[in-house]
């Protein structure tokens, strides 16, 4: 719980969201207007692309609640893409404690899996993850 300037305690909802090595921990406030601010600044701050922006929008425009839910978000590690994708996550898993009908939705979207593609570690004897040197006869 976090309190506001006149000392009453602002009830939010909170939802952890993960990709690849991205975390991103969430924060929805109800009776908001839409705001978002990831690790201390604005949305379009942070996520300068449209592309990243609309993806931390899109549970919260799936369900309706892109106008009326403040969120707050802290995430590390990763690039920007897993962030985004990561805060996605976290913000569904949220909207879940908010109201549990919008499970079926989310669900159907995707947004309640966390991705758990990963880059392949290196092999010994290997150029890369499966790359084989070039083989010769003689």
């Amino acid at each position: 719980m976090e309190k506001d300037t006149k000392d009453t305690i602002k009830k939010y909802f909170y939802g952890k969201g993960a990709r690849k090595n991205a975390v991103a921990q969430v924060r929805l406030f109800a009776k908001g207007k839409g705001d978002i601010e990831v690790n201390g600044k604005k949305l379009n701050e942070y996520f300068r692309t449209e592309e990243m922006q609309n993806t931390v929008f899109e549970a919260l425009k799936l369900t309706g609640h892109d106008k009326d839910m403040d969120a707050t978000i802290k995430t590390h590690s990763g690039g920007l893409k897993g962030q985004a994708d990561a805060c996605r996550h976290g913000i569904a898993r949220a909207l879940l404690l908010v109201d549990a009908e919008l499970r079926p939705s989310l669900k159907a979207a995707g947004f309640l899996k966390r991705d758990p593609r990963v880059k392949e570690r290196k092999k010994p004897g290997l150029r890369g993850a499966r790359r084989a040197p070039q083989w010769s006869k003689r």
